[in-house]
């Protein structure tokens, strides 16, 4: 049955609903607190837009809501390396302004929404509905799940209104002519393919000659690229919550407020749990085939229909291998996971019922419903050992935190980390030496303990770092102060950067010649040939593909170059650099495309691609506008955070 799996998402009613509002709520959300109404904030912010103030919990509220949509959609592929490339705390902060933004312009165009548009708004939300209509309950329920009030996601989705109008206002005027829809059609059928040879640097490197004079030159002229950094090296005891579990007590009340607090651990997911039998049909069948397929199928349901036993009917007609052995059972499955035509057809049944034809992409199927678990939360009694473990803990933590910051202000006037040890019966651990902002050995990467712990004076004990499962308390042990070594020191990184320079040299110098000799009439092949070098193609390419090059990646000049090239002038006139590597190229292949083969539907497609684009450029040009002439200011601790990445 593995056809009919989509990728697989957590989805209970409450949780799908709130993923619907959750980005719009917590931009629009945004837009709700100005310098005089805090909503009980401390008044500190993340982002100041003219005068609306946005939290810090508000932008952190965005940015993990982001995080949480690439986490999801990525799984294990997401790495703090992908974060930092989309820039994802960037666009927290851009959304942010943009709402903002947009919502100062419908005050200043005198855009208002009515009462009535508010209250149509919600109640068309699908997931405050049910059976296709608005339900009060419902409504309340999924808010109150996420802590919200009526009136914060009322005044939330009153923004989002005003932003959609603005953005209505801004495009309702814009029109597309005749030329555009010309060009959009140029842009996505001419094609062209190029030939092409990359210079490795490392190709060359047998080339370069190390001798000690040279060397030493190389290393006298950058000595201060090699200059050893200020490194540190920690005392540290590891205050455990885990020793002080003994010492917790709970009350009725602490394990009260821990199950409300963390409700989202209980949730029960909507399931259901159906068999099926598939009679498959092919995407490109003919409508001949597809009818003996409705006419088997219908067959099929009716025999089921009549007490035929489910099972048997299974293994007799089924075309899903996957689930013959297992009379068609298809276990459990949640909201999200088959295709829509089966998904609806499977939760509307009720137990022991069986489904009518329903056609998917995959052919015809009938369905017979075997259980259903109705989305919620499990109450407390249920779960009041996950409940106790999980006050335990945090109470554990809380007092690793306490023990910590006992023996920090004990001992913190004279430094003496070892009384902390004694005094608390733990062992005094140590680090080797590390540069600033980088990992620890035995602690991993700390970045509040390895930029903080080069500003700590000597014989100081620093404050209490909590980490993820533990607290550390931390002292200097020594330092190093950054210095500029002797060749012998940093030998082997001088020799790799003295090759690196060289190399890199003659592959531009090499790259250089071949792209005289290939204007001069050589063959790209003749010359690849003499460098050892394969002649690569990048098979057929559009200007839709912007800068990037099949084969290639990102390379701007040679995109825009590749359309200009002329069987009588086919090489690119200039060497491209990408990755470290040079690119010579030639065109291979033209294909102009003929505009007298658009048919009317064609037509209206390209137009209305041409459309929404230049809606799009009309809302970024007018957002660009409104940032110049905005007072923008980022909270230096959130613009730090968005540099690092």
């Amino acid at each position: 049955m593995l056809d009919l799996f989509r990728k697989k998402q957590k989805s209970v009613f409450i949780k799908a609903a709130f993923a619907v509002i959750i980005l719009s709520f917590v931009i629009g959300y945004a837009m709700m607190t100005s310098p005089g109404d805090r909503g009980g904030q401390s008044g500190t912010y993340a982002v100041r837009v003219n005068d609306t103030e946005i939290s810090y919990d508000e932008y952190q509220t965005v940015y993990g809501n982001i995080y949480s949509l690439y986490q999801n959609v990525y799984r294990d592929q997401f790495t703090p390396a992908m974060e930092k490339q989309l820039g994802l705390r960037s666009q927290a902060i851009n959304s942010l302004v943009d709402q903002a933004l947009l919502v100062q312009e419908a005050d200043r165009m005198k855009i208002r929404v009515s009462q009535q548009e508010l209250v149509d708004s919600i109640a068309a939300i699908p997931s405050f509905q049910e059976n296709g209509v608005f339900n009060k309950a419902r409504y309340l329920q999924v808010l109150a799940y996420q802590r919200l009030t009526p009136e914060d996601f009322e005044a939330s989705q009153k923004n989002q209104l005003l932003a959609a109008q603005v953005r209505d206002t801004l495009q309702k005027n814009i029109s597309v002519a005749e030329a555009e829809v010309a060009e959009e059609f140029r842009n996505q059928n001419e094609k062209v393919n190029l030939s092409f040879v990359r210079l490795a640097p490392g190709l060359f490197e047998s080339q370069v000659k190390v001798n000690e004079e040279d060397l030493k030159a190389y290393f006298d002229q950058n000595k201060e690229n090699f200059r050893i950094p200020e490194s540190v090296a920690l005392r540290y005891l590891l205050f455990e919550p885990s020793r002080y579990e003994n010492e917790v007590t709970h009350t009725d009340e602490d394990l009260d407020k821990y199950y409300r607090r963390h409700l989202d651990n209980f949730e029960i997911e909507e399931k259901a749990k159906a068999a099926h039998i598939l009679i498959k049909v092919g995407q490109d069948a003919d409508q001949a085939t597809r009818n003996l397929k409705r006419q088997l199928a219908e067959k099929v349901l009716e025999l089921a229909k009549t007490g035929k036993d489910f099972g048997e009917l299974v293994h007799q007609y089924s075309d899903d291998q996957g689930t013959i052995a297992q009379d068609g059972d298809l276990g459990f499955f949640t909201r999200g996971t088959m295709v829509p035509e089966f998904e609806r057809a499977a939760f509307a049944l009720k137990p022991g019922e069986l489904s009518e034809l329903v056609e998917s992409p995959f052919g015809y199927h009938i369905i017979k419903s075997e259980q259903y678990i109705e989305a919620g939360i499990q109450p407390k009694a249920e779960v009041l050992d996950q409940v106790k473990a999980g006050v335990t803990a945090e109470k554990s933590r809380q007092l690793a935190l306490e023990k910590a910051m006992d023996a920090y202000n004990i001992n913190r006037k004279n430094g003496d980390i070892d009384a902390a040890a004694k005094a608390n019966d733990l062992g005094i651990k140590e680090t080797n030496f590390f540069e600033r902002s980088a990992p620890i050995d035995s602690l991993g990467d700390v970045p509040q303990i390895s930029g903080a712990a080069f500003s700590l004076e000597p014989g100081k004990i620093a404050r209490p770092v909590t980490l993820e499962k533990n607290v550390i308390l931390y002292a200097v042990k020594e330092r190093r102060e950054s210095r500029l070594p002797e060749l012998a020191e940093v030998r082997s990184e001088v020799e790799q950067a003295y090759r690196s320079k060289y190399t890199l040299e003659l592959a531009q110098r090499t790259a250089d010649e071949m792209l005289t000799a290939l204007k001069g009439g050589k063959t790209l092949s003749s010359l690849a040939k003499t460098q050892n070098l394969t002649v690569e193609e990048t098979g057929l390419f559009t200007r839709s593909y912007g800068n990037f090059i099949p084969r290639l990646g990102d390379i701007g000049e040679l995109a825009q170059a590749a359309f200009t090239l002329t069987t009588d002038s086919p090489a690119s006139d200039k060497v491209h650099e990408i990755d470290g590597k040079f690119v010579i190229a030639e065109l291979k292949e033209h294909q102009t495309p003929d505009p007298a083969s658009i048919d009317a539907a064609q037509q209206e497609t390209l137009r209305a691609t041409v459309l929404s684009r230049k809606q799009d450029q009309m809302i970024d040009d007018k957002l660009k506008e409104l940032r110049e002439k905005a007072k923008i200011v980022i909270a230096p601790n959130i613009l730090a955070s968005i540099e690092k990445g």
